[in-house]
């Protein structure tokens, strides 16, 4: 765990939260779930933690988007769901159930956007630089803008390059999604987010590298690859992320973690099938299998360089079972119980 510096993250919410709430079987850590882990940070933060939440209550680049509205509401349902799971291990686990957990409160969004995003990457700023992993619960894909510009502009990716340079640290995107999110528009949507980061990098003459799981040839232009492919983004097709493939995902994975000194992920719960995940903006008619999703983000949380995490794209209105919102909570979960604190050991998951 971590040592908090997080006494000025108030300033960049808008609402706090109210209190997490779930079952009770009993009193210690053998009947211990996450809700029961949760600090809202105005009650008072432990001395230490591991990880704070962050909502960021947005629709409004999903409207300018044209898609469907209604992911405003995705961080209480994720909260919700989330609240009710066990923090156990079976014989020869390697999770981390012992978690000290903050709730730092919503960033809510109306129609001014970009100043919801830069709120937000003022408080992912904030967490990354205090040692404390921001768990960022979306709200439409727009919020990637604003999670990276956090990590990208924090301290801690500065110190992350090689002594030697004056340069910050490579920083590795990782995208588990449908789609690129790399529309050229004439203001910011839940598409534009990673083509403002990869120019906004360029720019800089700073080091990036963006890499995408999941991409449907089916719901990406021609002018969507050819974009990906100007910004240099690496990406492999949903039809290549089968349960068959999975060791020659992995080896792609693990190659990125190695080329990058820091690492932003970011999951859209789109890059999921609509029959698991119908609950988003826009379903996926083929999509990811859970497994594959679930490893990936064991291996990235456990590498010892992810320094922020967000969740995308939860629609709670065509959820009607909560089937999404569980399904986005147990891969949370995964990343909370798996991560391992940037520049430590990571444990092997082989």
């Amino acid at each position: 765990m971590h040592q908090n510096n997080l006494s000025d993250l108030h300033r960049f919410i808008d609402r706090p939260t109210s209190t997490w709430s779930g079952r009770n079987d009993g009193a210690g850590a053998a009947h211990r779930r996450v809700h029961q882990a949760v600090t809202s940070l105005g009650q008072g933060a432990p001395d230490s933690a591991d990880a704070v939440f962050i909502g960021f209550a947005s629709d409004e680049g999903v409207r300018r988007n044209g898609g469907r509205q209604g992911a405003a509401d995705g961080p209480a349902a994720l909260r919700s769901a989330l609240g009710q799971l066990a923090l156990a291990q079976g014989r020869n686990s390697l999770r981390h159930t012992d978690l000290a957990l903050l709730d730092a409160g919503d960033v809510v969004v109306s129609s001014d956007l970009e100043e919801g995003q830069k709120k937000l990457a003022a408080a992912v700023r904030a967490s990354v630089d205090a040692g404390v992993l921001p768990v960022v619960l979306g709200g439409g894909h727009e919020v990637a803008f604003g999670t990276y510009t956090g990590v990208a502009d924090s301290r801690t990716r500065k110190t992350a390059g090689s002594a030697t340079s004056q340069q910050p640290g490579r920083l590795g995107i990782l995208n588990l999604d449908a789609h690129f999110d790399v529309r050229r528009a004439e203001q910011p949507t839940s598409g534009t987010p990673f083509y403002q980061a990869l120019t906004r990098e360029r720019a800089a003459d700073t080091s990036c590298r963006y890499t995408v799981l999941g991409i449907s040839e089916a719901n990406n232009t021609q002018e969507l690859f050819d974009t990906a492919h100007e910004l240099g983004a690496d990406y492999v097709v949903d039809e290549d992320c089968g349960v068959l493939n999975q060791q020659a995902l992995l080896s792609t994975v693990r190659e990125f973690v190695a080329s990058v000194d820091i690492i932003y992920l970011t999951l859209d719960l789109d890059v999921l099938p609509a029959s698991i995940a119908p609950g988003v903006s826009a379903p996926a008619g083929y999509g990811v299998p859970l497994e594959i999703i679930n490893v990936v983000l064991k291996e990235v949380a456990a590498s010892g360089k992810l320094a922020a995490f967000d969740v995308a794209e939860l629609n709670p209105s065509f959820d009607s079972d909560g089937r999404t919102a569980q399904t986005a909570a147990r891969l949370i979960h995964t990343v909370l119980t798996y991560y391992t604190p940037l520049s430590s050991a990571a444990p092997s998951l082989r």
